[in-house]
């Protein structure tokens, strides 16, 4: 296993931290690398690189690319739904659309984990991810219907709104907002209170490499 070596960035050394800590690193490399390629594109290798650990050590912590990316999946979910209790607990539930919206927008700080939820959910025909997203949207729809209150049209505009988000950031239409007016047209309609934090974070989050 390579190690991590000491850190100019502050960041603890892989080798002296806690198994949960590393697989929390794991995971969060893992979560950038599968939303920039999704599950077919992505490999192992480019995980651990991300990670600053050998392949064989990401193999042997996760078992193979497909439980890695089910566990991306996973926290990918919670933390979605643990943003949404917390918007749900802290606010009035009339203002609770908008609330989760930028709530929403923000977890596109989490580097990849939007675009892997989007990655995981055109899956459907893979008999073991194709189940696990199916199950994880459900939860997302239940939770707001049973939790937040929704009703079953309000719960569809949401996740509409949310999955053309995902879109535009997956499509990286934010590199086109100075010079194509349909795209600036679009994101500003879209992302009314969030545009600044989807440009920034177009200009920041660059694919990593291959």
């Amino acid at each position: 296993m390579s190690s991590v070596s000491a850190d100019d960035d502050g960041h603890e050394p892989i080798t002296r931290m806690k198994s949960r800590d590393r697989r929390e690193l794991i995971l969060e490399a893992a979560t950038g690398v599968f939303g920039d390629y999704g599950y077919v594109g992505a490999t192992t290798d480019q995980v651990a690189r991300a990670a600053g650990v050998s392949q064989p050590y990401v193999v042997r912590m996760f078992g193979s690319k497909e439980k890695l990316f089910l566990e991306v999946l996973r926290r990918a979910l919670d933390a979605l739904l643990s943003t949404f209790r917390t918007v749900l607990a802290e606010n009035s539930r009339t203002e609770l659309p908008r609330y989760f919206g930028r709530a929403y927008v923000d977890l596109l700080n989490d580097r990849g984990l939007l675009l892997s939820l989007m990655h995981a959910f055109v899956l459907g025909s893979d008999p073991v991810i194709g189940r696990a997203a199916r199950e994880g949207f459900l939860e997302v729809y239940e939770f707001m219907r049973n939790e937040a209150g929704f009703g079953p049209e309000q719960t569809r505009e949401f996740l509409a709104g949310g999955m053309l988000i995902n879109t535009m950031v997956g499509l990286r239409m934010s590199d086109e907002f100075d010079t194509n007016e349909t795209v600036r047209e679009l994101l500003t309609i879209a992302l009314p209170e969030k545009l600044d934090l989807l440009l920034h974070l177009g200009k920041t989050q660059r694919p990593t490499s291959k």
